[in-house]
């Protein structure tokens, strides 16, 4: 029934037009679009793709859809959509929300391999594909609003994992045009698909969970398409029987409003998306600018950077462990540690893809300053990417104290990245694999993605 939660948000799959995205909405996800399809090139480089792209060519029976960063290898749509899924979060370089979660990587690589799938008389066009990563967006977004604990930096499950399963399953059953009763059901389906543990972060299986998330979103899709059915309640509080709500201690859903209705706003309209400048945690970003911050006054007081002068660095920091890691040992452990990220910045005066290289995180001048690191978590700095803060203090030997403080890093929703900068980022990223040429085609095919005749050409 519509009067549901879960029926509503069916619903609103089905219902939802492209006239209901507003110039604010469409210029924001394009945004997103072209930093993910970034990410997910430079992604391909990495070790884990390569385990994750050798594991599926063993099962690749019907090869159509394309994999990031290799020419002329193509997978079946739900290995592709995996394959991707894992390059984009491959070097924890995706875009982040608040409530926390990746949001892009759980939705645009199903969306690319389903519409590579359909038969040539029925590819979606740009608007379709535009309408969909958005329908995936809000339903993700919808799903983290339903619970407090969300709001947090997460300790049971991966948010991609949870809310991307579901909202890669929304993306596609909308691509698909599905009726509603089959959205019910691909909800349905893909929170029985969902879910993986946070002990797996800093580790190569975390790029597995948004891999896992956008294919088998894509798969939910598939099967409900196909006819399989799931419970119509999934998204409901049903008093001693937990569907979507097992995924959280305290869960009250809401029925989302129908799109076009006065009372409905794409949450997207309301808050931007934080794009990352270096591939690390999000938490990351507000040390590093406070690294950065802190040095600047160090060269100014000594005229260089000497460690030497250093007697113990001081971080205050939210209290999350799994990215309290104070001698990180791998490039995964690294990008989840304050005090490498830190350190890295404090030495070098930047934090790029080489720095998680393994001669840069052995060396040893920066072993030297993680040993003087002390780590403070004061109660007013909370574990939550809408709150936090970051705050770097070096005590030198000669008594004097030098603080710098970060409270919104550049790239945060709440100072977004310039068009600017976030071309730059791209340009940097997908030049890895790619010639100039098919870099400034993407950008254009992106920018102009309503007029896009046939999104499979992205």
């Amino acid at each position: 029934p519509e009067d549901t939660v879960t029926g509503s948000f069916a619903s609103f799959i089905s219902a939802a037009r492209p006239e209901h995205l507003s110039q604010t909405v469409r210029q924001r996800s394009k945004r997103m679009i072209l930093d993910s399809l970034g990410v997910g090139l430079v992604g391909s480089t990495t070790r884990v793709f390569d385990i994750a792209l050798r594991y599926c060519r063993l099962y690749s029976s019907v090869a159509v859809s394309s994999v990031y960063g290799k020419p002329g290898v193509k997978l079946s749509p739900t290995l592709a959509a995996f394959t991707n899924g894992v390059a984009t979060h491959s070097m924890d370089f995706d875009d982040t929300w608040h409530p926390a979660t990746h949001p892009s990587g759980a939705v645009l690589p199903a969306l690319l391999a389903a519409s590579q799938m359909l038969p040539q008389n029925t590819k979606p066009n740009g608007l379709d594909f535009l309408l969909a990563f958005n329908v995936g967006l809000e339903v993700q977004g919808r799903l983290m609003h339903f619970s407090t604990e969300a709001h947090d930096i997460p300790k049971r499950f991966h948010p991609p994992s949870v809310v991307g399963t579901l909202g890669s399953a929304a993306a596609t059953a909308k691509l698909l045009s599905l009726s509603s009763a089959q959205c019910c059901h691909a909800l349905g389906i893909a929170a029985s698909l969902a879910g993986a543990p946070m002990a797996n972060a800093a580790t190569q299986a975390k790029p597995l969970h948004v891999g896992n998330a956008t294919r088998l979103g894509l798969e939910a899709a598939l099967l409900a398409a196909r006819g399989m059915e799931a419970n119509p309640l999934i998204l409901d509080d049903i008093p001693g029987c937990s569907g979507f709500s097992a995924f959280y201690g305290v869960y009250q859903p809401k029925p989302l409003p129908a799109p076009g209705q006065q009372d409905h706003q794409f949450l997207l309209e309301k808050q931007d998306i934080a794009f990352k400048r270096f591939p690390a945690h999000l938490g990351m970003h507000w040390v590093v600018d406070a690294a950065l911050s802190v040095r600047n006054l160090f060269v100014n007081y000594a005229g260089s950077f000497s460690p030497a002068l250093i007697r113990s660095i001081l971080l205050k920091i939210p209290v999350s462990k799994y990215i309290n890691r104070p001698f990180p040992s791998s490039e995964h452990q690294a990008r989840h540690s304050f005090q490498f990220n830190a350190c890295a910045a404090l030495l070098d005066g930047e934090v790029g893809l080489g720095s998680f290289s393994e001669s840069s995180i052995q060396r040893q001048e920066l072993r030297e300053l993680l040993g003087k690191v002390v780590v403070e978590h004061p109660e007013d700095n909370v574990a939550n990417f809408d709150k936090m803060y970051g705050e770097v203090a070096l005590l030198l030997h000669t008594g004097d104290v030098l603080t710098g403080k970060c409270d919104t890093f550049y790239g945060h929703w709440r100072k977004p990245l310039s068009k600017e900068s976030l071309l730059k980022k791209f340009r940097s990223n997908a030049s890895h694999v790619l010639p100039e040429e098919k870099v400034e085609a993407i950008i254009a095919l992106v920018d102009n993605l309503e007029d896009l005749s046939d999104s499979s050409q992205l």
